[in-house]
């Protein structure tokens, strides 16, 4: 018999739309600074890497000194820590494919450079009806993505072999931390970045929508 896949989720762009409130966030640092404020559309290339590359990729080249840099840092957690909630939700067809998932018993977990404590409170409130077997956010003792380490972590609590894991991200570094880890890597176009750049970056299946997943729960050749 074939083991049971499991699925191991990216948070931001893959399960909730935080686009904006990333966005409105971190325009509010850079305008009260005196700096220029980006297009929301922008911020798809900024997020996803945590929140220090997210106040460098928004800083001006010529305001990148290091004491700039972790002043806006703690500046974006705080306006951030008022203001997650405003937008962000669940992208539609996301509760579907929970409630799908969960009805064949497939086990969940989830996996973000967003901080710990902030993922744990985003899953708490906007995915309140799901039983996820692991929720990690990034944290000083473990290697961001596109490490694996993070990955690998999850799948030893949950004791399954990493190849068990289906793993559904929205970017670059989603796909490098699922080949890394030798999960299998599947890109969620309507989160932040393009079907190229998930392709690029190792994607072995790419999804248009979210329910599309269940027909890849079926076993999967490695690629």
């Amino acid at each position: 018999m074939t083991r049971q896949k499991c699925v191991l989720f990216d948070l931001d762009g893959t399960l909730v739309d935080s686009l904006a409130d990333l966005a409105d966030s971190m325009n509010r640092v850079l305008i009260r600074q005196g700096l220029p404020s980006h297009p929301v559309q922008a911020y798809r290339y900024f997020v996803g890497d945590g929140i220090t590359r997210l106040v460098q990729r928004a800083l001006p080249a010529e305001n990148q000194q290091d004491e700039m840099v972790q002043d806006c840092v703690t500046k974006m957690r705080q306006e951030y820590a008022l203001h997650w909630a405003d937008t962000t939700r669940p992208y539609p067809g996301i509760a579907q494919l929970l409630d799908a998932l969960t009805t064949r018993g497939i086990q969940m977990a989830i996996l973000s450079n967003k901080a710990e404590e902030l993922t744990q409170e985003v899953v708490r409130t906007l995915l309140p009806d799901w039983h996820f077997a692991a929720v990690a956010g990034a944290r000083a003792t473990i290697a961001k993505k596109p490490d694996p380490t993070g990955a690998l972590r999850i799948a030893n609590l949950l004791d399954r072999e990493p190849t068990d894991f289906l793993y559904v991200g929205d970017t670059n570094t989603d796909m490098q931390t699922a080949r890394a880890a030798q999960m299998f890597a599947i890109g969620a176009l309507w989160g932040f970045r393009t079907a190229d750049e998930l392709k690029k970056n190792g994607a072995q299946a790419l999804l248009s929508a979210p329910m599309e997943l269940c027909s890849l729960l079926d076993p999967i050749q490695s690629s």
